[in-house]
């Protein structure tokens, strides 16, 4: 195994049946602010309801980034329905660790296009993209409260391995985590057949 870091990148935007993955744009403003400010889409991940001015701030910053070049990094990605060319979510995909090869991602999806499998086809893309640029593990860490992302790891495949119990004090109250995991492996075995391509370059 390589001693060199891992490094993610995002070089094009990747087809899925129904969905394109691409890097953000100021022009996505709006469409985020729709759902990014909205209190019950904050009310378990980490960040509040998001202004437009802090929006139009991460779109000049760190999500204008395509590339994660080792530990601690990541990247933002947004995804967008092919029918109509609206952007519905985005993920976080971050790397955790060079040595042991680890990564974790994350999803925020529009709940006006909720219920319609949007969000599973995204992240299961995510994850190709993720253990194509040679990760051994991903994890995702959900709020025990969050029925919706809780059903999406189980419906990605990804195992749940712990629940931690008022392991964090979060939004004034403690909170219980859920811990799910893939292994490269595991994936390898039956978890990339999503149908995703990379526009204008090889299969992803």
């Amino acid at each position: 195994m390589s001693d060199a870091p891992v490094q993610l990148a995002l070089e094009g935007p990747v087809r899925t049946s129904r969905l394109l993955l691409r890097t953000l744009q100021p022009s996505d403003a709006d469409a985020l602010h729709a759902y990014r400010s909205l209190p019950d889409i904050a009310r378990y991940v980490p960040f509040a309801p998001m202004s437009p001015e802090l929006i139009a701030e991460r779109l000049h910053g760190f999500w204008a980034r395509n590339r994660a070049n080792g530990e601690g990094e990541g990247i933002v990605v947004g995804f967008e329905r092919v029918d109509t060319g609206e952007l519905v979510g985005d993920l976080a995909l971050m790397l955790v660790s060079d040595e042991h090869r680890g990564g974790e991602i994350g999803w925020v999806l529009n709940p006006d296009h909720g219920g319609r499998g949007y969000a599973t086809e995204a992240a299961r893309a995510g994850l190709g993209l993720m253990f194509a640029a040679g990760l051994h593990r991903v994890v995702a860490r959900v709020d025990a409260r969050n029925g919706p992302s809780l059903r999406l790891c189980e419906r990605l495949g990804m195992r749940r391995e712990a629940t931690l119990v008022a392991n964090e004090w979060f939004k004034g109250e403690w909170t219980d985590e859920v811990d799910y995991a893939l292994l490269e492996g595991e994936w390898a075995g039956g978890g990339q057949q999503d149908g995703t391509s990379r526009i204008g370059g090889r299969s992803a």
